[in-house]
């Protein structure tokens, strides 16, 4: 079975012609799709991206645990959670 994190899915984008030209020619050169290079682009770019753009810091405190010192003591709780789970 494909996995679906890894599995590519269609996306349509419209460039204008010089940036298909200089695409073109380095798929041509590298051996590549231009499909390919535009995959790494995306990857580059958001590889670049400042932290705090990341969108996953959008679910920092979307969640309420009632626990005040969670964050400074998580591995505490976590070994606790995970003895009481086993007795």
């Amino acid at each position: 079975m494909r996995s679906t994190r890894l599995a590519k899915r269609p996306l349509q984008v419209y460039l204008y012609q010089r940036q298909i030209d200089v695409l073109r020619s380095l798929a041509k050169r590298q051996k590549v799709s231009m499909a390919e290079l535009i995959r790494r682009s995306v990857d580059r770019y958001l590889a670049e991206l400042p932290l705090e753009e990341d969108p996953l810091w959008d679910i920092v405190g979307m969640f309420d645990s009632g626990i005040g010192d969670l964050a400074e003591k998580h591995d505490e709780y976590i070994v606790r959670w995970i003895n009481e789970d086993r007795g």
